[in-house]
């Protein structure tokens, strides 16, 4: 027994049991397998064993890998596929020693833990259906680097394996088995061993599938119809969906490609080698940062105030049934607290709770819930006309329109009936949380929660902090976004805040450059080439332009260059009547049952300049006025962190992926060549590109964001 494993022999079997002492979970480190190999030899070199069992003392089998050493590599690339190779070395000879090792999966195998699982000859799970097993590496920006792109494809074939090593697939134990990742499952956690046990005492066979001599890859390998096509098509598509910006998802193609028409020794030497140059990318460094780290500490409310007590909503009130009230109703309903939603009328009310319905009405459709739940939590939301309703709720959240006057208007009504310790939150995007508290009785327990649209589909809550707002007020609010499965990110007041105010500058690129005499075709193209999901066209249209100049209406002042902004989009809604999405046109046609279309008629009113700018500038312009802004935000306090930003800005903007978020994006283009770029923007397109003087020393002196 170590802080590693603990080593035991029972009925002539060695049960090798997992669990790192220093780790929540057994992690996929070089001490763990280096440990693990170490008593796998011990078992192969004792004449009285007759097999190895490989289990978990921890809840999951194993996570994967450390994705810290992502951050802070340990080693050179040198050292670490050196090191790829002693490892592949040494689980080819636990394959061949001639003992037959069984993996009995007792919780999650994901990434390096299910490629550990894949070097044992036989794999058992419990049939618990919220154990995941899978290869979720490209998601990180890598791919398996434990064998998993040479034994998988060997396994089930050059196809199967494509789509579930690019698409990151998960399969809960029973459609593990059906894929072919797994040989058996059992009921219960006490089945596996026994189960493990018997199937070596019963004759199982210490040979894998590829050390047959009679081994035929499934469905007849890289060479093969099937094999061919999945390639040709596979590359088509990874370019199409990701634009060469996810190297990792390249590599791990390529892996597939290069190692399954060569011995599996040489297989697992191409795979460490594509594994290095993954693991060392920006990419890499930058998904794991943002996408994982940054996330999971966000979701477990990190940000919370210290000593603060969990605050628990039993009972919700929700001012505003249109479409953001009602989604928040949703998304609070099924985290099983009371809902009361208020409009106008009762009616009103009922139309809102009618999202809730159709919502709960697909997942029936599916299987997901069961007609008794879908009623349970409907059951939950209370509509009414009658403020009095409000009385003993938690939290009341105001989702009504965007107008100082109206918000304080119900705020009034609201606080009549709330408790002196309950808070009041205006969903607000764009009036500051300190104006809108200074219509409540109790400034400390107002604060800004702004939620996305739609809200059950986007995870990102910013919660905003007024100059009056207390710490009770921001752990209340964070305890509810936790609850309801939402990530927080905490900003300070400003008009826009964070999100509302960087999203602006996309929407309003879009329009500059078309104004210019960018084809909107090129906008759009260049906009999701680069990684956005939607180009800045087309997310105005969702948004809707009428809704974007009452925003623009509402601000003190415009400079010269928002005003142009403001003219087109003037031009569509106000003069032409082509308000957006929800009309049917906008900058986009709309036909019913049909896919959208750029409207011909932009090319009458913004006429076309194929030359105005390159398609690299428009990229850049597009991701630099961004990230500028979101430092602008920094500087002035508005953001409390740069790790905020990135992942506001990932969860909330739709900001690429691969470059980390805003911040991580300025240190993945180099700070220098960031504020080189802007001097030029600045000559060439105007002044919304300055850089501020903190931001340009910073270039001088050579510090980075991370």
């Amino acid at each position: 027994m170590n802080n590693i494993l603990t080593y035991n022999i029972e009925d002539s079997i060695a049960l090798i049991t997992l669990k790192m002492t220093d780790a929540p979970t057994n992690l996929f480190t070089i001490e763990c397998i280096k440990t693990y190999l170490d008593a796998a030899k011990k078992a192969i070199e004792d004449s009285q064993v007759k097999g190895i069992i490989l289990t978990s003392g921890h809840q999951d089998f194993m996570a994967g890998a450390d994705l810290n050493a992502v951050l802070n590599p340990p080693y050179t690339p040198e050292a670490l596929f050196e090191g790829l190779m002693q490892a592949h070395n040494a689980f080819r000879q636990l394959e061949t020693s001639g003992k037959p090792f069984v993996a009995a999966i007792n919780g999650s195998a994901l990434g390096g833990g299910f490629e550990l699982a894949l070097t044992c000859h036989h794999r058992i799970a419990v049939n618990n259906p919220k154990i995941r097993i899978g290869l979720p590496e490209v998601q990180l920006g890598l791919l398996p680097g434990g064998g998993g792109t040479q034994r998988l494809s060997r396994m089930i074939g050059v196809p199967a394996a494509v789509v579930n090593i690019l698409q990151a697939k998960q399969y809960k134990p029973e459609e593990a088995l059906a894929m072919g990742f797994i040989n058996a499952i059992v009921a219960t956690q006490e089945e596996l061993i026994p189960a493990a046990k018997t199937w070596i005492l019963n004759g199982g066979k210490a040979i894998q599938p590829w050390d047959d001599r009679s081994f035929k890859i499934p469905g007849g390998g890289l060479m093969s119809k099937s094999g061919f096509e999945t390639m040709i098509g596979g590359i088509g598509n990874l370019r199409k969906e990701t634009h060469g910006n996810y190297p990792g998802a390249g590599y791990a193609l390529a892996a597939i490609h290069d190692g399954i028409q060569i011995p599996i020794e040489r297989g697992l030497e191409v795979e460490a080698r594509y594994f290095t140059k993954a693991y060392f990318s920006k990419e890499a460094r930058n998904i794991v940062r943002t996408g994982f780290f940054a996330m999971n500490e966000a979701k477990k409310g990190k940000a919370k105030p210290a000593g603060f007590e969990a605050y628990k909503i039993n009972k919700l009130g929700i001012l505003g049934a249109g479409m953001m009230g009602a989604g928040i109703a949703y998304v609070s309903a099924l985290a099983g607290m009371q809902v009361v939603l208020k409009d106008v009328s009762k009616e009103a009310a009922e139309k809102g709770k009618k999202y809730s319905e159709a919502l709960l009405q697909k997942s029936l459709s599916k299987g997901k819930i069961s007609a008794e739940k879908m009623q349970a939590i409907l059951g939950l939301i209370h509509c009414t006309a009658d403020t009095s309703d409000l009385e003993a709720c938690d939290l009341v959240i105001e989702a009504v329109f965007e107008n100082q006057e109206l918000k304080a208007r119900v705020t009034k009504e609201s606080e009549a009936y709330l408790q002196e310790n309950k808070i009041f939150a205006s969903n607000t995007s764009t009036i500051p949380i300190t104006l809108l508290a200074e219509a409540s009785s109790r400034p400390a327990n107002f604060i800004g929660i702004h939620f996305f649209s739609p809200v059950d589909k986007m995870p990102l809550v910013e919660i905003i902090v007024g100059k009056a707002t207390s710490e009770y007020a921001i752990a209340a609010a964070i305890d509810y976004v936790t609850a309801i499965g939402k990530v927080p990110i905490v900003v300070n007041d400003s008009r826009g805040f964070f999100t509302s105010r960087v999203f602006g500058t996309y929407t309003g690129e879009g329009a500059l450059l078309l104004q210019e005499g960018v084809p909107a075709a090129l906008i759009e193209n260049v906009a999701k080439r680069i990684g956005m999901p939607v180009g800045p066209l087309a997310v105005t249209d969702e948004v809707s332009l009428s809704l974007l100049l009452h925003v623009m209406d509402e601000a003190p002042e415009m400079n010269a260059e928002a005003q142009r902004v403001y003219s087109v989009n003037k031009i569509l809604a106000r003069e032409l009547g082509r308000e957006g999405k929800k009309v049917g046109k906008g900058f986009y046609e709309y036909p019913a049952g049909d896919k959208k279309y750029l409207w011909p008629g932009l090319k009458d009113i913004f006429k076309e300049d194929i030359n105005a700018v390159d398609a690299e500038t428009v990229g850049k312009r597009l991701l630099h006025i961004m990230a500028l802004e979101s430092y602008r935000c920094l500087e002035e306090n508005v953001l409390r962190s740069s790790k905020d930003g990135d992942l506001g800005s990932l969860l909330g903007l739709g900001f690429p992926p691969y470059t980390g978020g805003v911040f991580s994006y300025i240190d993945f283009v180099g700070i220098q060549n960031f504020v080189n770029d802007c001097d030029r923007f600045v000559e060439k397109f105007g002044p919304r590109f300055s850089v501020p003087d903190s931001l340009r020393e910073m270039a001088e002196e050579g510090r980075t964001f991370y």
